[in-house]
């Protein structure tokens, strides 16, 4: 904020609910009195139109009557107001008016008034242009270099007016002129261009249209001038380039009544438009200016959003400033000073700034924010600036160190009662204990705020909601689950979105909510089924509740979040089926406690009533795969089998938490799970090398995609080149060519998609893996829930797998980062940086190795924690296939070589006989 408010010289508001912009002020002597005092000339959009001549009695008084000479309503909104020399056989000047289809030029004339009222002024139309588009802004100034040379002749003492477009030949008729000793003299006169809003200069040789011609590749009109030294115009394009096109090349270029090309216009009629010079400025302009400070030299100036641009005539950068608020506005003028230009911006914070060059010499503070600006000299002083706003607020005013001071008010004075005071800071200094042990912000529970509750129905519907399925002739169930929100307090832009695992899908994910009075209950209701073939990797969903608090201090609310986890049932997503002998992959869990009865385990699939069935039950998911679970007689163990690794999952972590569920109700305490066999790597491998070669043929398939398209359109400009041939040629079987290559195009998309939904499918079944490896290992280390978690962060980074970031690589990184901090075998290990920047993989060896190492270290004793400190490693039982970690490059090969004997070795209660994977490239095209 400046110091110095700008000094009130005159001032008012113009109508009321007026709009204006940055073409609707100008300053001329447009009533040509001679005096060179200037009038105010201001336009708006609802069509007033209004001339001032201010004369205030004393600075900072209001408009009077008298001050306003013209006030007319033309019916139309007036974009722009300028005055020129736009009649033709005269130096008066007129003033110019656009309209979004119109331009008219009026003549402004007063007559002297009689009676105490004053002098009259009224408008004269002198002629007018309708226009066949939506004009947006106009230019003026001697296009060409046009001049009218007037003669007189003594012998018939008429006046006979000669217009030249070349400066050679006004020379050789001003020569021959002087020698004829015929009196003449030359008068300038200025041409009128006008910018449509789709591009289009239209040129007006005043009363007559001259030409029309379309900018090459305009989008959006931009702000447009005239260089009268160069002979060009200047406009700003909407790719942020300042652009510059020679009058010349605009007259003689091809003529623009279409925008598209004629049989005419190929035939070589006309010359082509090219751009004198470009500049990137990269940003938007908001004005353009050109100012002239000598004979030989003039300075282009424009106007960013953030920054004010000098060039020269050759579009070079003189310099650049670089503003600090967002301009509105700007004028450039000539300084005293050599060489130098002054520039005075306004910006939206209500600021006149004024610099010269680059450098800020004045700043001064306005009533309003400016749309325009302009210098002009009114009732005899000099240098008045006048600034509009956009409702109307008319102002000129002039520099001066006029201060603007904030006077505090007087508070009342009392005496001071410290016992009082001692009580307060007592009371402040617990408040501010309090705080600061509860962190930066003070923790709130949800209960204070809001309250979500799940519940999921125990029946299927009546009547199921599954619709667009992929699952065969099964009838797929859906199940009802209910959410239920009740505020506490007044709550915004409350927002309820559910998300569950694919291919389960839900019949609605997002709610919203409006919570205006407290103590409100809200519920909705929603239906879950599988869609697609596979097995969903998790039963568990997340409601998530998103809403804004409103406070004192911010009324607009404060973000927070609430989520709230719910378990959907087994039998959504399997079915009870027979039990099977033989499987290619078991797993077995071991417990402290004596077996359980499977039928009490699992009610809803018990359909056995023999009593050498009731430890055994069978399971099929309705993506057609079989699971068999069993439990022991004599020992307490459990086994499940199945002929996928991955849909032993689902199965095993039922079990697990039912069996706790079934001990907690019992009040047994003690109840643990573990796993004594070796760890199924292997298995897991396979299906993370499955998953990647998916991905990697993924990309090739992109990659031929694009080869392939790239080949379709070269083909097709061939063909459209030879179809435009006057003289008809052979097409040397390009359409046959063009024929394949649209097969193997349509082929290729195909295939692509394809192969992501096999990812899709692929990515599902590794995340089941992922879960069951991290299970294995909690429950063969005896991990707690915190390092649980860790393992979890690190596995499974991702709900999503693309190709630009996807779970190899992540994965990798985050099991090398625990590989170097906590389960690190030295302080060196610690101190190694890792590549911040992820990409796919050239293959799995380094994950796997990393994998391995990474369960070999926690069967050494490894600890899993957040921080980099790690505490002595502790003594621990290892089981079967564990390997020791190498110390050297020489150990670490012999180690991998027995890791794969061993620790990788199929258990003989886990064997799997998989087949290779089908490259998806094969049979595009055949």
């Amino acid at each position: 904020m400046s110091l110095f408010k700008a000094r009130d010289w005159w001032s008012t508001v113009l109508g009321e609910k007026e709009e204006f912009d940055q073409g609707c002020l100008c300053l001329a002597d447009v009533d040509n009195s001679g005096n060179g005092q200037d009038k105010i000339i201001v336009g708006s959009f609802m069509g007033y139109l209004r001339i001032f001549n201010p004369h205030p009695v004393k600075m900072g008084d209001g408009a009077q009557p008298e001050d306003l000479l013209l006030e007319v309503h033309l019916r139309e909104p007036i974009l722009q107001v300028e005055v020129g020399k736009f009649v033709s056989g005269t130096e008066m000047l007129h003033l110019a008016v656009l309209h979004s289809r119109k331009l008219c030029v009026y003549a402004v004339s007063g007559t002297l008034g009689n009676v105490e009222h004053g002098n009259q002024y009224q408008i004269t139309l002198m002629y007018e242009h309708h226009l066949q588009r939506t004009a947006c802004s106009m230019t003026y100034g001697p296009f060409g270099g046009v001049k009218v040379v007037q003669r007189r002749c003594h012998v018939t003492k008429q006046f006979v007016n000669t217009m030249c477009l070349d400066q050679d030949y006004l020379l050789q008729l001003s020569s021959w002129l002087l020698k004829t000793k015929f009196p003449y003299n030359e008068i300038c006169r200025d041409l009128i261009c006008i910018q449509s809003v789709d591009g289009m200069l239209m040129v007006f040789e005043q009363e007559s249209f001259a030409f029309g011609r379309f900018l090459p590749g305009s989008l959006l009109p931009g702000p447009l001038v005239y260089s009268p030294r160069t002979d060009s115009f200047i406009t700003v394009s909407s790719c942020r380039q300042v652009e510059s096109y020679k009058y010349q090349v605009l007259a003689f270029a091809t003529d623009a009544d279409k925008r598209q090309e004629t049989e005419q216009q190929k035939l070589g009629s006309g010359k082509r438009l090219i751009v004198d010079w470009t500049l990137n400025i990269g940003e938007q302009a908001l004005d353009i200016c050109i100012v002239s400070f000598s004979p030989s030299a003039s300075s282009l100036f424009v106007l960013g959003e953030r920054n004010l641009f000098c060039l020269k005539d050759n579009g070079q950068i003189r310099f650049m400033k670089k503003l600090d608020c967002s301009p509105s506005c700007f004028l450039p003028y000539c300084s005293v000073s050599e060489g130098t230009v002054n520039t005075l911006i306004g910006n939206h914070s209500s600021m006149l700034q004024i610099y010269q060059d680059v450098t800020l010499k004045w700043a001064t503070q306005l009533p309003h924010v400016p749309v325009a600006v302009r210098v002009g000299s009114l009732h005899d002083l000099k240098g008045v600036v006048v600034t509009l706003s956009d409702e109307g607020h008319l102002q000129c005013s002039y520099l001066g160190t006029d201060p603007s001071l904030f006077q505090a008010p007087v508070i009342e004075s009392r005496e001071l009662n410290y016992d009082e005071l001692d009580v307060e800071m007592k009371e402040l200094q617990k408040f501010i204990k309090d705080f600061k042990s509860q962190g930066v912000w003070p923790t709130t529970e949800k209960e204070d705020d809001l309250e979500v509750s799940v519940t999921v129905s125990p029946n299927f519907d009546s009547v199921s909601q599954a619709t667009d399925v992929e699952l065969g002739t099964d009838l797929v169930p859906s199940i009802t689950v209910k959410v239920m929100l009740q505020n506490r307090v007044v709550l915004q832009k409350a927002k309820l979105s559910i998300y569950v695992q694919p291919p389960l899908v839900l019949t609605c994910d997002q709610f919203t909510f409006e919570f205006m009075e407290p103590e409100m209950t809200s519920t909705v209701s929603f239906s879950v089924y599988l869609r697609r073939s596979y097995t969903p990797s998790e039963l568990e969903g997340n409601a998530i509740v998103s809403y804004t608090r409103p406070t004192d201090r911010n009324p607009d609310g404060i973000p927070r979040v609430i989520q709230c986890r719910f378990r959907l049932p087994l039998k959504l997503v399997c079915l009870p089926d027979q039990p099977s002998k033989t499987a290619s992959h078991k797993l077995t869990i071991d417990t402290n406690k004596s077996p359980v009865s499977l039928l009490s385990l699992f009610p809803g699939f018990a359909n056995q009533t023999e009593d050498d069935q009731v430890n055994v039950l069978g399971f099929r998911f309705l993506g057609g795969s079989h699971v068999t679970l069993l439990a022991s007689k004599t020992s307490q163990r459990y086994r499940i089998q199945s002929e996928q690794f991955e849909d032993l999952w689902l199965i095993t972590n039922e079990l697990i938490l039912r069996l706790q569920e079934h001990f907690e109700k019992q009040g047994t305490k003690d109840f643990t799970c573990s796993f004594s066999g070796s760890l199924p790597l292997q298995e897991y491998f396979e299906l993370i090398d499955q998953h990647f070669e998916l991905r990697i043929n993924g990309e090739k398939l992109e990659e031929l995609l694009a080869e392939r398209a790239v080949q379709f359109r070269a083909i097709q400009r061939r063909l459209l080149t030879r179809f435009k041939d006057k003289t008809p040629a052979p097409l040397q079987h390009l359409d046959t060519l063009l024929d394949g290559t649209y097969k193997q195009v349509i082929a290729l998309a195909d295939t692509v998609e394809e192969n992501q939904d096999n990812l899709l499918q692929s990515f599902a079944r590794l995340k089941s893996a992922t879960h069951l490896v991290i299970l294995l290992i909690g429950l063969w280390q005896k991990l707690s829930a915190e390092q649980i978690a860790i393992l979890e962060a690190a596995f499974l980074p991702l709900q999503e797998d693309t190709q630009e970031l996807g779970w190899e690589e992540t994965v990798d990184a985050a099991v090398a980062h625990l590989l170097k901090t906590c389960l690190s075998k030295s302080s060196k290990e610690q101190a190694l940086n890792l590549s911040s920047q992820l990409s796919i993989p050239r293959d799995t060896s380094r994950l796997k190795k990393h994998i391995t190492l990474l369960c070999d270290r926690l069967a050494k004793g490894g600890r899993l924690c957040l921080s980099t400190d790690t505490a002595a490693p502790q003594t621990m039982v290892m089981p079967g296939g564990c390997a020791p970690i190498p110390e050297s490059d020489q150990e670490e090969k012999a180690v991998e070589q027995a890791c794969s004997a061993e620790l990788f070795a199929n258990h003989r209660l886990l064997r799997q006989e998989s087949a290779a994977p089908v490259s998806a490239l094969q049979g595009v095209f055949e």
